[in-house]
């Protein structure tokens, strides 16, 4: 079987985490537990996630000159991924995230300095073109410029690979970048915030997806946390149901969950048999601490579908031998 190929356009930032008992309040002083410095970054989680499942993946990012860039080269050594793009800068720091998790329900806050993933430009992206080249799926977030996302979008889109938009950070987006994705993945809050609406308005998730779809977006997918994914296309509606875990950290359940679908799509599956692929990835990221360490190998995928009793997808049964 040919391996599936993934261009990842995005992020890598140091992660600082610690636990607390409730998230603070405004102006609030908690003692935290636990603190951990990790790799992060969504592009980056992404990356990972996709070539931990077996995919070709190829990274795109900058990160600073500095001991948390050379961390990450080192990540990406490590899980083979082709960082022939990711560029080191001494005009900024690698980016960094501090992380709050609650104890108890493993819900978390994040607050993010870019550092040197604010220099990614479209110029930049347009310099990689090769990169865009042979490749199934392109995708991206929000954690880079927007103007380098759509650039990343648009070179998916001319190379005929499946665009996939990850719009986390939210932040509001013109119709031009829209017409250029084939599946947006944006929680409920942020497809709210897309609609330009407050993240705490009452709507239906499906009606968030229909405007999306109407301002240009090929296909929502929609993470509704345990309640599993909401797949929303021009003619049709469907809810995929989480897996049953015991949530201990859901930090990288999103990475995780973009991840399993890129791999998916790019193996050549539906949109909805990769979706219930992405649920399994996404729920298997929440019962381990942090990202990295939580991002499911190919046999841990296959340990969960032996254990439940269930057929592996003939894509993934049949796919890269030696991926652990």
């Amino acid at each position: 079987m040919t391996v599936p190929r993934i261009t990842v356009v995005g992020s890598y930032a140091t992660g600082l985490t610690m636990k607390v008992e409730r998230l603070p309040g405004t102006g609030e002083t908690l003692l935290g537990t636990g603190y951990r410095v990790d790799y992060g970054g969504k592009g980056s989680n992404q990356a990972v996630g996709s070539a931990r499942l077996g995919a070709n993946v190829r990274f795109i990012a900058r990160i600073g000159k500095d001991a948390f860039g050379e961390m990450a080269l080192g990540l990406y050594r490590d899980e083979g991924i082709d960082v022939a793009q990711v560029k080191q800068t001494a005009d900024a720091p690698t980016g960094v995230g501090f992380i709050m998790v609650e104890a108890a329900s493993g819900h978390n806050c994040i607050v993010i300095d870019p550092g040197a993933n604010e220099l990614l430009s479209a110029d930049d992206i347009s310099v990689c073109a090769a990169a865009f080249q042979s490749t199934s799926v392109v995708l991206t977030q929000l954690e880079i410029p927007v103007a380098a996302a759509e650039a990343a979008m648009r070179l998916g889109r001319e190379a005929g690979a499946i665009t996939i938009l990850n719009p986390a950070p939210v932040r509001p987006l013109a119709p031009s970048v829209l017409q250029l994705v084939d599946v947006l993945t944006p929680n409920q809050v942020e497809a709210k915030v897309l609609t330009g609406r407050s993240p705490d308005a009452a709507i239906e998730p499906e009606q968030l997806a229909r405007e999306l779809i109407r301002s240009g977006v090929k296909q929502v997918v929609m993470t509704l946390g345990e309640r599993g994914a909401l797949i929303v296309t021009s003619s049709s509606s469907t809810h995929v149901p989480a897996i049953t875990v015991s949530p201990v950290d859901t930090t990288g359940a999103g990475d995780a969950f973009n991840a399993g679908l890129a791999v998916a799509l790019a193996s050549g599956t539906s949109l909805e048999a990769a979706v219930q692929f992405a649920v399994v990835t996404g729920g298997l990221a929440v019962t381990k601490e942090g990202v990295i360490p939580s991002l499911p190998s190919r046999n841990e995928i296959r340990q969960f579908y032996q254990e439940c009793g269930t057929k592996l997808p003939d894509w993934f049964a049949k796919g890269p031998a030696g991926k652990a």
